[in-house]
């Protein structure tokens, strides 16, 4: 059956349902469509599977009582909140990707991998697992720590022992638990459809939502709750928008052509898109995660015998906690330096004057090489403004929601809403893009 319905029945359906029905009706495609969904399902059990020795009804106080861990615990779908093995997600992974995504362009090795095509590709892929496995055990070091200072766990590593080896298994058994759900996200992408990991933090992100705004709604007035909805949808719009903005450079190619034994000139135009916000969530991930490591190390030092030092740590742990106006200053700048950073390395890896030029391909008025990536880069620090402020307002959209709506709910993070957003969107282009391909397949 052709996945193709009647131009009335599609003019009736938004496009994202339309192409999800097309879909269902072509058999590899419904077969990737149940495999991802069965991944997600899977990726859920795993996060109510909680690591050996915790308290969990004085996690679950924790919880209630602490916003930021209830904002982090959205972000993991309720796997924090259980100090599940799965309590960490897939962010050990992208933390690795990221360090490699800059580590290329500095390290001569790395920067020969790259341009070696796939086989290059797959060996940077290989390194970044490998580094996954360091930084998870780290990072659950980390969390486990901060944990047992609130006082929801006992000490770790007491001492050699059977409390210490318990200690230990806590750690691996989150550090193995990252490791699953990045093989999980792998196999979405090998024979699902869309990204893996990102469907791994959108399911993640997803399943929390729920518990949230069932809370929020018993808990406030209808008024206040309307306008949280309003907020939210604006804030959905403006994220759409800003995703799918692009600035269109356009582009002649010029080739020869051989007919006859006569050479002849023949040309075409394309174009460049930059895109304005070419960074997508990374800054906001990098901005949160730094933001808290100053409080975390802080409550380490605020019962220091030196006067300055715990002085210095009282004012970290007091100022920069998601309640404080500085938090959320702080947490603007460094979201808009991050854009700037992020888009210019990553720019700076596509090589598009080069391979522009290797192609035959120039932009009018622009000398092909050296002048053709300055232009670009120009061009791309200007739009690269309105990007960065666009995320560093999405960064601290839930302080202004809190205050003018007065609801806990409006507090979620809209980084949270940019992801499940951007998720939607590349899944819906991928999918489109494979029912493209089929059409043409059934012309052929």
């Amino acid at each position: 059956m052709s996945f193709a319905r009647s131009e009335k029945q599609q003019g009736q359906r938004p496009a994202l349902i339309q192409a999800m029905i097309d879909a269902w009706y072509q058999p590899d495609l419904r077969t990737r469509l149940l495999f991802t969904f069965a991944i997600l399902v899977l990726f859920r059990f795993i996060a109510h599977v909680p690591v050996p020795g915790v308290d969990l009804a004085g996690l679950q106080r924790l919880f209630q009582s602490n916003q930021l861990l209830g904002m982090l615990d959205i972000f993991s779908g309720g796997a924090m909140r259980n100090l599940s093995v799965a309590a960490m997600g897939v962010y050990p992974y992208i933390t690795s990707s990221i360090i490699f995504q800059i580590m290329v362009p500095v390290i001569p090795r790395l920067k020969e991998l790259s341009q070696e095509g796939e086989a290059g590709r797959r060996q940077i892929n290989k390194y970044t697992h490998w580094l996954t496995v360091p930084v998870a055990f780290f990072s659950a070091y980390g969390q486990l720590s901060l944990l047992s200072r609130l006082g929801v766990l006992d000490p770790l590593w007491p001492a050699l022992g059977s409390s210490a080896l318990a200690s230990l298994s806590m750690v691996l058994s989150m550090t193995a638990g990252t490791m699953l759900l990045v093989w999980l996200g792998e196999l979405i992408t090998e024979n699902g459809i869309g990204n893996g990991i990102s469907l791994i933090i959108f399911g993640g992100i997803v399943a929390g939502l729920p518990q949230v705004f069932g809370q929020a709604l018993f808990g406030n007035n209808i008024t206040d709750m309307i306008l949280v909805a309003i907020f939210g949808l604006a804030v959905v719009y403006f994220i759409v928008v800003f995703n799918e903005a692009q600035r269109r450079i356009p582009v002649q190619y010029g080739k020869n052509v051989i007919q006859r034994g006569r050479v002849y000139r023949q040309s075409g135009a394309s174009h460049i898109p930059l895109r304005i916000n070419s960074a997508g969530m990374i800054p906001l991930i990098f901005a949160f995660s730094i933001l808290m490591l100053p409080p975390t190390i802080a409550s380490y030092f605020q019962q220091s015998s030196n006067a300055t030092v715990a002085g210095v740590a009282d004012f970290f742990a007091r100022n920069l906690g998601p309640t404080e106006p500085f938090y959320w200053i702080v947490l603007f700048w460094l979201v808009v330096g991050f854009t700037f950073f992020y888009t210019i390395v990553i720019f700076q890896q596509q090589n598009m004057a080069e391979n522009l030029q290797k192609n035959g391909g120039f932009i009018p008025g622009i000398r092909p090489g050296p002048p053709t990536h300055e232009y670009l880069m120009r061009i791309l620090t200007r739009i690269t403004w309105g990007g960065s402020i666009f995320l560093g307002l999405v960064a601290i959209v839930p302080f202004f929601a809190l205050i003018l709506t007065g609801v806990q709910a409006s507090a979620i993070s809209s980084t949270a809403l940019l992801i499940v957003v951007a998720v939607v969107l590349d899944t819906m282009r991928q999918l489109q893009s494979q029912l493209l391909q089929r059409q043409y397949e059934g012309f052929m």
